[in-house]
């Protein structure tokens, strides 16, 4: 490349890392206990257990389960029952005043026996709530989310910028040197650019992962706008009426619609993730990826029967296929220890980032004062 090449990479390179290191280095800082969530609520009693049963016991009616919640509120009516991938002996519940109640009440029940385990507070002030609203959307809704969304544009280009301007710099050095015997600034910056390459990759996949995630809300509000529209559009001014079928009718059907899948969440009529005449089925698959890809079937809240079933459109395929490569919760324990010291690492490249940026600027006011300095003593 030519030095003026090199300069406007510099530049871009430069601005862009300016810009996004500190949203950054606070992602970085908050992602890292987010990466093991579950381990750490298990540690703070926050989270929920279904007691010790025999293999193989028998699972409770769906009915009896949603029972069992509405008897903890029953003036409230059902939003959501949904069950994690890892947690197949729980169900939880979310009930409201509205079907769009945005001060719902959770509830876990044992999906074997029927019985309430626990309110768990998501919303809570704790640690980990503080831990990802920060991570998350800043505690600025939408907005913070763009913004992160932005910052995270800024990361790519900084990666990208930096990897062009790699090897000019490091021409006269073999990879992986860090000039120990030279400055403490030289060796940092040697070691900046040591991390940055290691962490190439990583720091590509996490950050146009994270950005795509800060684009859910918008992504399923053209989901809904769209496919989900023309899926309930048979229904198109028919007056609703109360659900009379019962959800095990509407799960078994769904079931049976989509063999080798299981139930991930139904919502139910009146919900934004359906109609006010339907349940909305949510299947998934049963491998570590496939278990983050939902499959909508949608049943009829009367007759129980199964009225359509779509695929997700490629870009929500692409937003939940992101999210388990974001925090890397998909390939076990060994793979989250990877992911955690990646973070650490990236959070060193960042803050020495910050550093070399203001050890220089320092350097660079030294000189201009020595300048003026022999400039006075000269007149």
């Amino acid at each position: 490349m030519t030095p003026v090449t090199v300069r406007r990479w510099a530049w871009i390179h430069k601005w862009s890392s300016l810009v996004c290191t500190l949203f950054m280095l606070l992602l970085c800082l908050t992602g890292l206990p987010l990466i093991y969530h579950h381990e750490i609520s298990h540690l703070l009693g926050n989270d929920v257990e279904a007691p010790v049963m025999a293999p193989g016991t028998p699972k409770a009616d769906l009915d009896r389960v949603i029972a069992a919640g509405r008897a903890m509120y029953p003036d409230k009516m059902m939003m959501y029952m949904s069950q994690e991938a890892d947690e197949p002996d729980i169900w939880n519940l979310t009930l409201g005043d509205t079907p769009t109640d945005e001060n719902y009440k959770p509830i876990a029940v044992d999906a074997r026996t029927a019985q309430v385990l626990a309110e768990p507070a998501f919303e809570g002030g704790g640690f980990m709530s503080m831990m990802f609203h920060l991570h998350v959307d800043l505690y600025a809704g939408i907005w913070g989310k763009l913004f992160l969304g932005a910052m995270g544009l800024l990361l790519i280009v900084a990666i990208v910028s930096g990897v062009v301007l790699y090897a000019p710099f490091m021409r006269k050095l073999e990879f992986g040197t860090v000039r120990r015997e030279r400055t403490t600034r030289l060796k940092w910056l040697d070691l900046h650019n040591l991390l940055g390459i290691v962490t190439l990759v990583w720091a590509l996949v996490v950050g146009a992962t994270g950005m795509i995630n800060t684009w859910a809300e918008l992504l399923l509000d053209v989901w809904k706008s769209t496919e989900l529209a023309e899926m309930v559009k048979p229904y198109q001014g028919a007056a609703a009426a109360p659900a009379s079928a019962p959800v095990r009718q509407a799960v078994a059907h769904a079931e049976a619609a989509e063999p080798g899948m299981k139930v991930a969440f139904v919502a139910f009529p009146g919900t934004p993730f359906t109609s006010t005449h339907h349940y909305g089925v949510f299947m998934r698959g049963e491998s570590a990826l496939t278990s983050r890809l939902y499959q909508p079937v949608l049943v009829d809240a009367q007759s129980g029967q199964v009225t359509d079933r779509r695929r997700l459109p490629w870009y929500l395929s692409a937003l939940f296929l992101s999210q388990p490569l974001h925090f890397g919760d998909y390939g076990g324990a060994w793979m989250k220890f990877l992911w955690a010291l990646l973070d650490i690492a990236t959070i060193i490249v960042l803050g020495s980032g910050v550093y070399l940026w203001l050890r220089r600027g320092a350097t660079a006011g030294k000189a201009t004062r020595a300048a003026a300095g022999s400039g006075v003593e000269a007149l």
